[in-house]
This record gives C-alpha cells, structure tokens and sequence, in this order.
C-alpha cells in the first residue's frame, strides 16, 4: 500500500512555541488591565454616587465581644452573683433602614429599649453594626429574633453578651451591690470591679450583601472572663440572720436595723445583715438609702455596750477587779452637770460585776475616775474605735472618737458609759470579740483570701493583723461579769440567753443626735452585743436596731434577736455545750 502523506508544519512558525505563549500571556493581561481601567472610569467619572452605595452592601464589621464577669460566692461556694448566657441585639442599618420605626417600635415593646435611642440607630449612615440592647437573656433574644423574622424585619441579629443574675435576691445584697447597663454600680461589683470584670475581646471581619465573607479579613482577640471573689459569709447563716433581724426591726416599731456576726477566732464575718434591704435583681424599686450597708456606713453611739471596754481597760491596767465595791448614789453631779441611771434607785452598792450587770452609767463613771490622763482613750483607740475597718465595703464612717485635745472630764464620764463617741457596727463587733478572743483584737474580714478594692487596697484573710489589746485575763474577767448580764434573775438582757450555752453580753441603749437639730431628739439606738460559749468563744453577736417605738430597750429588743441568731449559729456549727458553771460573781456587798 502506498505511504500516506502527512502535511509538515511550516519551518519556524511559533505556534506552540515558549515565545507564542508569552506574548499571548501579555495580549489577555493587556485586555484584562484595559477592563479594570474603563471600570475606574465609570466609578469615579460616570456615576459616583451609585457605585458608592453599592460599594456600602461590603465593609468592615468591627465588634466588642464582651468578657463573662467572674461570680461573687459565699464562703461554701454557694453564688451570690454570676454571669449567665446572654446576648447582645445588634443591627444592621443597611437591612434596618427601610422599616426603621416599625422596628424600633416592636423592639421598644419587646426589650423595654427606648424608642428614641433605637430609631437613629437602625438609621445609621454607612454603619454595618449597631447595639440596640444589651445583656439580653439568649432565651428572649431568641423568642423576639424569631418573631421579628415573621413579620418580615430584615437585619437583626445577636452577639454574645452575659446577663449578670443575681440568685440569692435579697441575700447580703447590702454587700454584693448591683450591675447598671454598662457598669457597676454599688457593693462588691463596683469595689473589685477590676477583679471581677475580666477584660473583653474584639471581632473584626468584612461583610458583602449583608453576610460575612469567608475568606475576607477576620481578625478576632478573645476575652479574658473575669476572677470570682469569694466572701467569708455563710449564705443560709446570712439569710437567716436577716430574716430575724427584720422581725425585730418590725416588732419593735423600729426604723432600720443591723446584725453582725463575726468568727471570734478568725474575724471573719460569717453574716453582715441590714434591714431595709433590697433585692439585688431589682434594686431601682427600693429606695436608695436601701442599697448600702449601715452596719458600715451609719455611725451612733453606742450607748452602754461601750462599758466592757471600759471596764476592761480598767482591770487590765490593774485599777479594779469584778468584785471593786462602789457606792452608787441616785444621781451623780460632775462640773455642774447631772449624770442619772437608766433606772430610778436610791444608793446601790455594787460590785464592780454588779455595775455591768445593772448597766449603771454613774457606777461606770465612779470606776472609771480610776484611769490616769488620756488612759482610757488609749485603750479604745487599740479596740479599734476612731479607726476604719478597711473590710472592703463601700461607704465605711470611721466614727468619731473625741481628741484628746478636747478631751476633758465631762468628755471622759460620756465615753466611759457610751456617749460622746460614735462607731459602726463592725467597728462595735470587733472591740466586743477583743473581749471573746482573750484580749487580742483580730482584723475583721468579709473576703476569703486576697483582693484589691478600687482604691487600690489589698483586703482579706490573707491580711489579717492582730494585736493584744488588754492581758487575757482582764478579757476573762470581764467575760464573767458580762455573763451576769443573761442572768434570768438579776441581768437586764435574760431573753438573750441560749438554752445549753454560758453566754456573755451587753445592752446598749443611746440617745440618737437628729440630723436636724444636732442634738438628742428623743429618739434610740437599742443593741445588744455578746459572745458564745462564754468560757470558750466561737462567734460573736451584735444587733442593732435604731428608734423602737415600743419602748423596748437594748435587752428586750436585741437580746432576742441575739439569742435566736446565736442559737442557730451554734447549732450549724455543730458547737457543743462546755458543761461549765456559768458565772456567780457578786453582784451587790
């Protein structure tokens, strides 16, 4: 068969060709550059305005992705604050633009969000991202997302935003304070809110026809969620001893009142109660002078609780013992003034056990002429009067001990059985518990371990301090003749009495300075302060309930309250009796 003949390729065409294909390469990129250039045309010379809009549907979406707060706890763990899933409502004004007011108008009845706020908002000009309401729980964020999906409401959606809750309500409220929209506003919140606040992230992302791009720019820096601050209070003691001191307050026709207990060994407060309070889920219904705590921030005097450290002070420095004889007469007249008892009596003659146990302001007087110049003002002042406690609670009064350079001997009688000086009631627990823990004064504290308030100071355990205040056995000897003051027969306080339990203490009842007048306006401060077992102290007690109107003095308005609060206290603690004699010190000669 003949050969078939193929055609051959021409000698030196270029097709196919390494230089064929480079200049190919060149024409497509000539063509391609051609384009792009006639584009710029029209976007910056044809029609400007249109392009620039449809330039607006892709941006850059910058977001603050918020830092979940750290919870506050109790001392056992249990939450008195936390941090639960929240979120963010956000829009997108480009989508939102078109139905703004029927959008505003459905958000300001479904997140109680103001419509005049939203409304610009959902408006913005060039925006891709605006916050409409914040800390929202997911729950209802996603219950209104759905129903404004239904009614046809283009570009909202959501971002992570915790919920600060609050599941204690009115438990120790007084000290965890509360959140507002962007900031806290009272108590612990706003104390260790650097602490407690964390540090938040960022998101950074383009978006094109109202949805991000995949592969567009995504920067994203997550937040840092914030410590916890563990309390040393024990939430069901708390809860309990608020639940007390409320009926006192509302038995006695009170105005306010407030209960302290304290670890007599540690200082730590195991319940720190006010009432009024408030509930820290709902706090803009109470009124304000609710949303503290007084048992820190009100100061008065403190009235006859003030004679043990008085007397105290005096048998440490060696002037008398319990049983010291002092004749009482029915009225003592000092530098033209009268200073009377409580109680009408002809003569007494008390023991020194027997003053405290009658609560006499003159016998209180007579033994005090004992002290040297300036003496027994040194003694309170190492109680801790005149002194913050620096526990970490917002709004603290120091109180007001008198100078030594107006320090005269009218000044000297007032203070030594509890007027002419001002404290607050932690301040108060703490000088009483001196007496508890023979004799050295421990730092109270309401932080376990070790955090920073806002001032820029180290609070808790982890820096308590203490200090011998008066030799254990003043501290003893003035526990004994405290005990006479539960006596059922001879004391003024029996209903503070704990079945089981030797118990020390001391009423207090004070004439209250008006704000007004600047002077005693007929009204009271009624307390009770003491400490269990008497022989071997495990917690100390004090209640304060301010104007009663039913007469009631400190024994039978705080010794109640006091015994009720103790009785659990020990009973939760699983403290057992001591099986001691109680007290019979002499109390007359």
């Amino acid at each position: 068969m003949p050969a078939t003949l193929r055609p051959r390729r021409p000698r030196g065409s270029l097709r196919g060709s390494p230089l064929f294909r480079l200049r190919l390469g060149f024409i497509i990129i000539a063509m391609v550059l051609s384009v792009f250039g006639a584009r710029l045309v029209q976007l910056q010379g044809l029609d400007p305005k249109a392009y620039a809009e449809m330039a607006a549907a892709e941006g850059t979406v910058e977001a603050v992705l918020p830092a979940a707060r750290g919870d506050i706890l109790d001392r056992n763990g249990e939450l008195l604050a936390r941090s639960i899933e929240g979120v963010t409502v956000v829009a997108d004004p480009l989508l939102t633009e078109g139905q703004a007011p029927e959008i505003a108008k459905f958000l300001a009845n479904r997140l109680e969000v103001d419509y005049f706020d939203v409304l610009p908002r959902l408006r913005e000009e060039g925006s891709r991202f605006e916050y409409l309401a914040r800390r929202v729980p997911s729950t209802q964020a996603a219950k209104v997302l759905e129903e404004a999906a239904e009614l046809g409401y283009q570009g909202l959606s959501t971002r992570r935003d915790p919920v600060r809750d609050y599941p204690a309500d009115d438990i120790a409220a007084n000290l965890v304070g509360f959140m507002g929209t962007d900031e806290p506003l009272a108590g612990f919140e706003r104390t260790f809110d650097d602490m407690l606040a964390g540090t938040d992230g960022s998101a950074r992302y383009q978006v094109g026809d109202g949805n991000r791009i995949p592969l567009g720019e995504n920067t994203l820096v997550r937040p840092v969620d914030g410590q916890d601050l563990r309390t040393t209070i024990d939430m069901d003691l708390q809860f309990y001893t608020q639940r007390v001191l409320r009926q006192a307050v509302e038995d006695s026709g009170g105005e306010s009142g407030m209960a302290v207990v304290m670890d007599t060994r540690t200082g730590e407060l195991l319940a720190l109660a006010d009432h009024p309070t408030y509930d820290a889920s709902n706090p803009l219904v109470a009124p304000k002078e609710d949303l503290g705590s007084r048992a820190i921030s009100t100061i008065y005097e403190p009235g006859s609780v003030e004679k043990v450290l008085t007397v105290a002070g005096l048998i440490d420095a060696g002037k008398v013992t319990p049983r010291t004889r002092l004749k009482v007469p029915s009225e003592l007249a000092r530098d033209g003034r009268v200073i009377n008892d409580w109680f009408p009596h002809e003569e007494l003659r008390l023991t020194l056990a027997g003053v405290i146990a009658k609560s006499s302001n003159i016998g209180t007087v007579r033994a005090a002429d004992e002290f040297g110049k300036g003496e027994l003002r040194r003694y309170l002042t190492r109680f801790g009067l005149g002194t913050p406690t620096a526990i970490g609670i917002r709004g603290e009064e120091p109180g007001i001990l008198p100078a030594p350079s107006v320090w005269d001997r009218l000044t000297q009688d007032r203070v030594a059985f509890g007027q002419s000086l001002s404290v607050n009631a932690v301040q108060m627990t703490a000088a009483v518990n001196t007496i508890a823990n023979d004799g050295v004064r421990v730092d109270p504290s309401v932080v376990a371990g070790s955090a920073t308030t806002e001032d820029g100071v180290r609070v808790g355990t982890d820096h308590t301090t203490t200090r011998r205040v008066v030799s254990e056995k003043a501290a003893r000897q003035t526990a004994m003749m405290m005990e006479r003051v539960v006596d059922p027969e001879e004391g003024t306080a029996p209903g503070a009495a704990v079945p089981g339990y030797r118990v020390a203490g001391k009423t207090g009842t004070a004439q209250r300075v008006g704000a007004e007048c600047g002077c005693y306006d007929g009204t009271f401060t009624v307390s009770f302060a003491g400490f269990a077992p008497a022989d071997d102290p495990r917690f100390t007690i004090y209640v304060v309930v301010q104007d009663p109107t039913n007469g009631g003095g400190g024994g039978s308005v705080g010794g109640p309250a006091f015994s009720k609060i103790m009785s659990y206290a020990l009973r939760r603690y699983a403290v057992p009796p001591t099986g001691t004699e109680p007290s019979r010190l002499p109390l007359e000669w």
